[in-house]
């Protein structure tokens, strides 16, 4: 995976969690609500000014806490109505082609380097059964696959919990 693989992102953590004081919480809070909120009406949602504001997003920013804003679209609007995830139990000497190969594939939106018999899970869209089906004989140049079409979402993605971390 590249360089900002979550080992990465976790051996990096050395007290960011620290940043998150009462305020700063609010403010996740609120942009996890509306992530295009002006930096003036986020100011106002949490009584501080706009400058102070501004300035502890872009330090909250610089510190990996907020890794970035995304905007969510509907795979199936853009035509790929079949989502699957696919476990790949990579041959020998095959991870680096097959995660190369999820990084190349656009069907492929998010990719894991798990533990387990399986060493890689990807979040594959499709427009059809066949087409999910080219990909994973992709997939199948570099080791075994398991694949698990999805049926429903009953917890879509939504905002982690902004709060003090969780008690060792």
């Amino acid at each position: 995976m590249p360089g900002n693989s979550r080992r990465n992102k976790r051996s990096a953590f050395n007290g960011r969690h620290e940043l998150l004081d009462d305020v700063n919480q609010r403010l996740l809070t609120e942009l996890h609500r509306d992530p295009r909120v002006t930096m003036s009406e986020l100011a106002r949602r949490v009584s501080m000014s706009a400058p102070a504001v501004t300035e502890r997003v872009q330090r909250l920013e610089r510190a990996g806490v907020i890794e970035g804003f995304r905007m969510l679209v509907d795979p199936a609007a853009l035509g790929m109505p079949v989502t699957a995830f696919v476990r790949i139990k990579p041959g020998p000497g095959q991870l680096p082609k097959l995660t190369q190969e999820a990084r190349e594939n656009p069907r492929v939106s998010e990719c894991y380097r798990i533990t387990g018999e399986d060493c890689v899970l990807a979040k594959v869209h499709a427009g059809s059964i066949e087409l999910l089906e080219e990909v994973l004989d992709r997939f199948l140049l570099y080791g075994q696959t398991t694949t698990s079409i999805v049926v429903s979402e009953p917890v879509p993605a939504r905002a982690l919990p902004v709060g003090p971390p969780d008690p060792a």
